[in-house]
């Protein structure tokens, strides 16, 4: 849990201890929390509750991962986007807003047209190869994952024998990548549950400490994952509780960003670890 800042459009934001995204979802298919109708109204509810939970960053997501999920096109996961872009921009001017999006295109027009500060991209760069230019070009933080899946509807690639140093592996090569392209702040996501079994993510959790030695913030994504639930034999909404269990070891190993769709619990979570670490 060590200090980092992250700069944001014009403004350098320094983070003294571990962060939360929330999770704002606008698709109508999303493995655990989605909004059906994803109007403006819906969007001010979720936002203002997460805000008055002290989240620290939102991470808008218009096209979900979860498995088998539609393919949708650039022109409706824009249209999805733009409604949270203009309704956060329209009352929470300085919400620092991160894109959950692989597309270089739709992390463009976020950055341009409302002034998104992280782009956060679950394939690595390796869905779009347009996606690392638009970052360093764009000079905006970038949330870089691992993942096996080769395109958004979940094809599996093959897995190496050694999970932590593949992943190790994938995660220093991007890096460096974007860093002799001038991108500064990179986060790194060791992607759980993406094209890895519940096995491989419970080692890359015990191991997250291993991804510091690249010098960047580590987060995250645990929040209701299959990795969670399946094992307890529940859904991913019974999955408050487990989601919680995980982020204290993903605290303790290392973690700087939580990205969750409970942010209380994990503002919660963060503080009772914290009063740990002072004893």
């Amino acid at each position: 849990m060590t200090p980092f800042t992250l700069r944001c459009g014009t403004r350098l934001v320094n983070f003294s201890s571990p962060v939360v995204m929330g999770i704002l979802n606008v698709t109508p298919d999303s493995f655990a929390v989605h909004c059906s109708s994803c109007t403006e109204a819906d969007i001010s509810v979720s936002v203002a509750q997460m805000k008055q939970q002290g989240v620290d960053i939102i991470d808008i997501g218009a096209y979900s991962t979860r498995p088998n999920a539609d393919f949708v096109s650039v022109d409706e996961e824009w249209n999805r986007l733009q409604v949270a872009l203009k309704t956060i921009r329209a009352t929470w001017q300085d919400t620092i807003i991160s894109v959950d999006t692989w597309r270089a295109e739709i992390a463009k027009r976020a950055v341009e047209e409302y002034g998104a500060d992280i782009i956060n991209d679950v394939s690595g760069g390796q869905w779009d190869k347009d996606m690392f230019d638009v970052v360093a070009q764009k000079k905006v933080p970038y949330v870089l994952t691992h993942t096996y899946w080769l395109t958004p509807q979940q094809q599996k690639a093959d897995i190496a024998h050694d999970i932590v140093a593949d992943v190790l592996h994938f995660l220093q090569e991007q890096t460096n990548r974007l860093h002799q392209m001038g991108v500064a702040d990179v986060i790194l996501d060791s992607g759980f549950g993406l094209g890895k079994t519940a096995e491989e993510s419970y080692r890359l959790l015990n191991n997250l400490q291993v991804f510091t030695v690249l010098h960047c913030p580590v987060l995250a994504g645990l929040s209701r994952k299959s990795m969670l639930y399946k094992p307890l034999g529940i859904t991913p909404m019974e999955a408050l509780n487990a989601t919680t269990a995980a982020n204290v070891l993903a605290l303790t190993n290392g973690a700087d960003i939580l990205r969750v769709h409970d942010v209380e619990a994990a503002k919660q979570t963060i503080e009772i670890v914290k009063l740990t670490h002072r004893q």
